[in-house]
């Protein structure tokens, strides 16, 4: 109980570090107990890529990481309708990861991961294989290489996604269709930049309404097709559910825990 207390007390408390002037260029870094240095998780939340969504979605699975001895960096970044979409929330992921490099904090920074839901699963996958993009691009030339990466029910093809929403939150998100700005998505559309340099695992829902198990089905597909290594676990019922991959208590992260290996902490 009191470990609980205190995990409680440091998801309250984490620390709040700005990476840019916009108010939601900032981050929290929440660190286990123990004098480090802690493996490092970046957690990305999801929600259409919409400003009415934020990183409080991922605090759960914040304190469950912290219970198991990992520091976590909950990002925040501009989004649709708060200045967001296409360059500047590709800019901002890249520049919240990179920002762990100034953090005076007892961080492995040869041991991070990135782990992301729904829409903060494109942007992890996308920024697992920023080292890809050229030079000048948005994101290129990373600070940080992430030794693995989760997609939660994540969007991880843009075009496949147009198709199935008819545009929707990926025309907002970059401005257009893929035939029309065929330069974005190859930049900014994760299934374009595979294979990815790190182990990837995908967790889907296979009765996901919200974000298709197909893509993440393509995806794999595509990533094996180029010699990546890939884990697509598909859940199913009610434990697929969209929102139940950032309960802690689910299948869909249990998934994610036993992928991992990690040791719950003492």
């Amino acid at each position: 109980m009191a470990r609980t207390r205190l995990i409680l007390d440091f998801l309250t408390r984490g620390q709040t570090h700005r990476y840019g002037p916009d108010r939601s260029q900032r981050a929290d870094l929440y660190l286990p107990l123990g004098a480090g240095p802690h493996p490092v998780m970046v957690t990305i939340h999801g929600g259409s890529w919409q400003s009415r969504y934020g990183k409080v979605v991922m605090r759960g699975l914040a304190g469950d990481l912290l219970r198991r001895g990992w520091a976590v960096w909950n990002i925040e970044y501009r989004r649709l309708g708060g200045g967001g979409g296409w360059p500047a929330t590709f800019l901002d992921v890249a520049a919240a990861i990179d920002h762990l490099r100034t953090l005076q904090a007892p961080l492995d920074l040869d041991s991070v991961s990135f782990l992301g839901h729904s829409a903060g699963g494109h942007l992890a996958l996308w920024a697992a294989t920023r080292e890809r993009l050229a030079a000048g691009a948005p994101g290129a030339e990373p600070a940080i290489h992430p030794k693995r990466v989760i997609g939660q029910a994540a969007v991880c093809d843009l075009a496949g996604a147009y198709v199935l929403w008819r545009g929707g939150a990926v025309r907002q998100l970059m401005g257009g269709a893929p035939e029309q700005l065929p330069g974005r998505y190859d930049v900014g559309d994760p299934i374009r930049l595979v294979p990815a340099a790190m182990p990837v695992l995908l967790v889907h829902g296979v009765i996901d309404s919200t974000v298709s198990i197909e893509l993440s089905r393509g995806y794999a597909q595509r990533a094996h097709e180029a010699g990546g290594e890939v884990e697509l676990i598909e859940i199913d019922g009610e434990a697929g559910g969209h929102r139940a991959h950032v309960d802690p208590r689910g299948q869909a992260w249990t998934a994610v825990t036993r992928w991992l290996g990690m040791p719950v902490g003492v």
